[in-house]
């Protein structure tokens, strides 16, 4: 394997967490590892609803830390939550001043929208549902004009390199045929950056390239994961049969629209008080009951926008329009798709994993603030928040460099790339079983033909990556025989009384569980 050294610092991903973390390292040389074209695959350009601060003169940070504590079903923490919340402002406020155009009213103020469980109108957007490009698209503009940074385009991560209990390198791929042969490249820190698992998912809202990469190759080194189990499925993804599919943002509730099925029935206020904006679980958990009875459940926004949807929503609106959908009309059809992680990397209060060397922030870490249930746009402030503390942590490490040379790699024909039919089969035994509900059934039957998958395909590191993750989600979804937040157990489905605990599992222990599944009688 070809090796390279370098004293740029390495970030895996480039999504908003990585190219904040960039800046904020800046004058310090970066190198960042990015699969596709900035901004064209990472997750953060694909959210809509915004992020949430505390903007409104009567809103306060400690309502904001109290909504994601309640919303996390007893698992979020509460230290937290306060520190993520107290400084919401100021990120929206640097965000500004690097261009990003928040949607304003005629007075200078931010417009504010509510989302699930949000006490307050919180979540700051842009034109409707478009936060995520936008915003990426400001901080890109931003890494284009810093010296400091080198981005990698069209290459990927496939895994770490540990000695002596520390992380030394990431090992990388070209991205646009994954059959290059590997390359070592050395770094004096790595951060990982890349982005969730919901592609593990047949039924999903994320990039194609989403797929529990980044946390399986932490996972195979040797880091801890916590709350794997917790997997956040949205509630009205547009049930169109696009692969990925495409979101309905919760936006959208937040105006007012309703969830009726075929019916015409309006089925949320028998559910729960606060109706379309329950918290999320909540609302998934019903759409998918809906779903399975046949109902055919949909997004109402006609009487409460009407032709505004177009104008207000364009991300929704076209992609309605692609699937002969006048949204104006009628009723868009949603399904629940799995869309966020709250589980990934197990980091502490510096973002640090439990290896050293490593660093992890955004949808690839677990910091405590998501709990069993993430408060919605809370996603991308922690993504923000964390990027930060990552670069103060890694700056106060890494001995200062002001130059490095570029990295000019090539790569050499070879590897194996994941098999396309193994990552279907995979995705699609991710939705059967280990979806909205599970049960121990579904779960022993998910990890052998997870092992079926491997054993059969593992040669290939991204597809090995993926197996790790799904076998993390498999076996702690097994593991807690209780139904808590987004977690839902048809043969456990009471919470467990007492105080609850997260859960934190290393690889090899998730495979002994996968070891007795395959050992169990089918």
């Amino acid at each position: 394997m070809k090796d390279i050294a370098t004293d740029r610092i390495i970030i895996v991903g480039a999504g908003l967490g990585a190219l904040y973390a960039a800046l904020k390292l800046a004058p310090r040389p970066v190198v960042m590892i990015s699969p596709e074209q900035l901004g064209a695959g990472a997750s953060s350009a694909w959210a809509q609803g915004g992020v949430a601060a505390a903007m409104d003169e009567d809103d306060k940070p400690k309502y904001h830390a109290k909504d994601t504590v309640k919303a996390g079903a007893g698992t979020v923490d509460p230290d937290v939550a306060r520190m993520v919340t107290k400084d919401a402002r100021d990120y929206i406020l640097d965000l500004t001043t690097m261009g990003a155009p928040f949607d304003r009213t005629d007075d200078g103020d931010y417009v504010l929208s509510r989302e699930a469980a949000h006490s307050f109108a919180r979540v700051v957007r842009v034109k409707g549902d478009q936060a995520g490009a936008e915003i990426m698209a400001a901080l890109i503009e931003q890494v284009g004009k810093t010296p400091s940074i080198q981005v990698l385009e069209g290459t990927m991560a496939t895994g770490l390199d540990v000695a002596q209990g520390r992380v030394r390198g990431v090992v990388i791929q070209d991205a646009d045929t994954a059959r290059s042969a590997p390359v070592m490249l050395r770094g004096p820190a790595i951060l990982l950056a890349g982005g969730g698992s919901g592609g593990l998912y047949a039924l999903t809202t994320n990039p194609p390239r989403i797929r529990g990469q980044v946390i399986g190759m932490a996972a195979r080194a040797g880091a801890r994961i916590a709350d794997a189990e917790f997997v956040q499925f949205h509630p009205t993804a547009i049930d169109v049969g696009e692969d990925p599919a495409p979101l309905a943002t919760e936006a959208l509730r937040g105006e007012g629209a309703i969830l009726i099925n075929k019916h015409g029935e309006r089925f949320m206020q028998a559910v729960h008080e606060d109706a379309e904006l329950a918290p999320r679980d909540v609302v998934a958990r019903a759409i998918f009951s809906e779903t399975q009875a046949g109902n055919r459940p949909m997004l109402d926004t006609r009487e409460v926008l009407g032709v505004r949807v177009l104008e207000q929503f364009p991300t929704v609106a076209q992609a309605c329009a692609r699937n002969g959908i006048d949204p104006v009309n009628e009723p868009i059809p949603v399904s629940a798709a799995a869309h966020y992680h709250m589980g990934g990397v197990d980091t502490d209060s510096d973002g640090r994993a439990s290896l050293a060397g490593l660093w992890v922030c955004g949808e690839a870490s677990s910091t405590g603030l998501h709990g069993a249930n993430r408060l919605a746009s809370n996603g991308l402030l922690e993504a923000l928040v964390y990027a930060r503390i990552c670069a103060e942590s890694i700056a106060a490490e890494v001995p200062k460099s002001d130059q490095s040379a570029p990295l000019d790699i090539t790569f050499e024909p070879g590897g194996t790339p994941p098999d396309a039919d193994a990552v279907a089969d995979l995705r699609a035994t991710m939705t059967a079983r280990v979806g909205v509900v599970r049960n121990a059934e579904g779960l022993r039957a998910a990890l052998r033909r997870i092992a079926a998958l491997e054993n059969a395909h593992g040669d290939s590191p991204s597809f090995a990556n993926m197996c790790a993750t799904a076998t993390l989600i498999a076996a702690c979804a097994l593991q807690r025989q209780e139904s808590r937040g987004a977690h839902e157990r048809s043969d456990f489905p009471d919470t467990s009384e007492g105080p609850a605990e997260r859960s934190f599992m290393y690889l090899n222990d998730a495979l002994k569980i996968r070891a007795q599944a395959s050992e169990a009688p089918a």
